[in-house]
């Protein structure tokens, strides 16, 4: 795949970042995978961040209507506190993300990170949709849920492969919230995180004079790519939610996770013979 036209790899990496980013199988990780593995070339950070907003306009066509909803229904207590939660959860996110930064935490060049992050996140399915097997939950989400996804939105950008919309589904059926409540809370609030991480990435990289290489129509290409796949993919996921758990994404992390854990352990004794 190496000789595939730059627009082919960007298209496709479009597409992977929109297939997967509101699958609880990491989107971000799914990106890395073949840039580390060399089958597609490498971008940069600010490229795989802003393909990301790409998915955010998935969003806002999928749920057009319930953000009219929540519009005109403002003078609503119930609205107001939806989305006072919703500000809240993402005000921690942006916190984190801005001390992930500073701290100079970068998106990992190797599989290894990936491929345990990747691993490991099927066993804590398994763990929640056991545990809350019994207990559809409540159709609504408390402040203490709105915190914890904040901060399992943090967790998802430091080890990359967690997956973001999982790690706040999760961690929102864990303090008790129905599984669609989840999930929309999750979707929702995807918008502001991911066009705020965005905006984020752009402005230092600017103020870091680091965009004079970077190729913006590239760049527009992969969020349309993001965007159409995600679309195709939210309007399937919520259906999906109604009635069907994620065990079927944590066997397929397993058996991804285990794949990529064996490709790291055989290049690893591979270098090894090598040195002998």
């Amino acid at each position: 795949m190496e000789n595939l036209p730059l627009w082919i790899s960007i298209i496709l990496l479009g597409l992977i970042e929109g297939i997967t980013e509101f699958l609880p199988i990491s989107s971000t990780g799914h990106l890395l995978i073949p840039q580390n593995l060399g089958w597609l070339p490498r971008q940069s950070d600010l490229f795989s961040v802003v393909i990301q907003s790409g998915a955010v306009v998935a969003v806002l066509a999928v749920f057009s209507e319930r953000l009219k909803s929540l519009a005109s229904t403002l003078r609503e207590p119930e609205t107001r506190s939806y989305l006072a939660k919703l500000a809240v959860a993402f005000l921690v996110t942006a916190v984190g993300g801005v001390m992930i930064k500073k701290l100079g935490i970068e998106l990992p060049e190797t599989v290894a990170p990936v491929a345990w992050a990747t691993f490991i996140g099927a066993f804590v399915i398994f763990a929640v949709e056991f545990w809350r097997k019994d207990h559809p939950g409540e159709p609504s989400v408390s402040w203490r849920i709105a915190i914890a996804v904040g901060l399992a939105q943090i967790l998802a950008a430091i080890f990359p492969g967690t997956s973001r919309s999982g790690a706040s589904i999760l961690i929102a059926m864990m303090f008790g919230a129905a599984r669609p409540a989840a999930t929309e809370f999750s979707f929702l609030l995807g918008v502001p995180t991911l066009m705020a991480a965005g905006a984020f990435q752009i402005f230092s990289e600017i103020r870091e004079g680091g965009v004079g290489g970077e190729d913006w129509g590239m760049l527009a290409l992969g969020t349309l790519a993001s965007a159409i796949s995600a679309f195709v993919v939210v309007r399937w996921l919520i259906h999906f939610v109604q009635s069907h758990n994620f065990n079927g994404f944590a066997w397929y992390r397993l058996v991804l996770g285990a794949a990529l854990l064996a490709y790291v352990a055989m290049e690893a004794s591979n270098e090894a013979g090598a040195i002998d």
